[in-house]
């Protein structure tokens, strides 16, 4: 799968620079270019990807404070700038357009959504967020940005999928150690996600390509997608259980959205050696996955590549029903309420109603 990154405020500059780097050094070619956009000149600096320092007139490069207002207003002046420095790299062989944020902070949760609009108003081509929530012991401020952006984001593009920042970290490892041990988690699993179709080894028996990928996106709302891996047996019938025990492990306990489980729909990616991969394992995998998710919609397939691991990845959209979704927006619910003294209310409604109002 073809894409372009943009990775708007500080954690979407880094994370689109770590999944660059991590397409490189696979030699995977699926990062066609990566731009970070912030309105902090200090963010930028430190990255080697391309940089667009937008609201000079506004901000002098200092950044928006954690105002996502303010951080809506710039992109919606300076998004002119952004999309120019997209010539020359969203071109035919592009699939899709992929929005890198973190969704707690002001530019990112403030700046992507305006970007988004813009975008797909100018390209005949998906546009996706990859949208990071706080985690449950950052600030409140962060908690409400992140459920008003979020809703404004899930509006904005044709699918957001989501990473809890609780989800892929060990829990004794300090701030600095959990964002850097995240950072190199989205960019391992996301950028074997993205690499689907880009064929680097071998010839796979049902190769996935990015029309996978899209179709299995295409109802929109919020996806979450999980990974596991493990050393391959030489005989493939001794595979046969480890793809099935991946996949179930990939769903459940390797999700980038804890107990996002119930999908509209799902893909089941098995990397490794072809020769590695057994179709009933495969097979079985998918079944699983039918039953667990709920969906008929179980597309599947493999990504052939010379490693002595297999592993699954499992792709599923249509999650803003489960449980985890409705916590968060129950946590930013809760985090508004203490600033504002507003009532409170079912956080499934969290979609429908205007109590935490969108960013527009």
């Amino acid at each position: 799968m073809k894409v372009v990154l943009i990775g708007v405020g500080q954690a979407g500059g880094r994370i689109a620079q770590s999944l660059a780097e991590f397409d490189l050094d696979m030699g995977f070619d699926a990062v066609m270019g990566a731009v970070a956009v912030n309105t902090a000149k200090a963010d930028l600096s430190s990255l080697d990807i391309d940089t667009v320092l937008v609201g000079r007139d506004r901000v002098k490069g200092h950044g928006v404070g954690g105002d996502n207002e303010l951080g809506a207003e710039i992109m919606q002046s300076d998004v002119t700038e952004v999309t120019d420095a997209l010539d020359g790299r969203v071109v035919a062989e592009t699939d899709a357009i992929v929005l890198v944020a973190g969704l707690g902070g002001g530019t990112g949760s403030g700046g992507a959504p305006v970007l988004a609009h813009e975008l797909r108003r100018v390209y005949d081509i998906p546009v996706y967020g990859l949208g990071i929530l706080p985690g449950r012991s950052e600030g409140s401020i962060y908690q409400i940005n992140a459920g008003r952006s979020l809703k404004t984001l899930v509006r904005e593009t044709d699918a957001t999928l989501l990473i809890d920042n609780d989800a892929w970290h060990e829990s004794d490892e300090s701030v600095e150690e959990a964002f850097t041990s995240i950072n190199e988690e989205i960019a391992r699993r996301i950028g074997t996600l993205l690499a689907s179709g880009e064929v680097i080894e071998g010839v796979g028996e049902s190769v996935v390509d990015a029309s996978e990928v899209i179709n299995t996106l295409k109802e929109g709302g919020i996806a979450s997608m999980g990974y596991a891996s493990a050393v391959a047996s030489e005989d493939p019938a001794e595979n046969i259980n480890t793809v099935t025990s991946l996949a179930r492990n990939a769903l459940l306990t390797g999700t980038s959205l804890p107990d996002a489980v119930e999908a509209d729909a799902a893909l089941l990616v098995i990397v490794g050696d072809p020769e590695h991969i057994p179709r009933k394992g495969v097979e079985r995998a998918r079944r699983m996955l039918e039953d667990e998710t709920g969906s008929l919609q179980v597309r599947g397939g493999d990504f052939p590549l010379e490693t002595d691991k297999l592993a699954a990845v499992v792709l599923l959209s249509g999650v803003e029903r489960s449980r985890r979704v409705d916590e968060f927006m129950e946590r930013a619910r809760e985090a508004q309420e203490k600033q504002e003294a507003a009532p409170q209310e079912d956080p499934s409604e969290a979609f429908q109603n205007d109590e935490l109002e969108d960013l527009f």
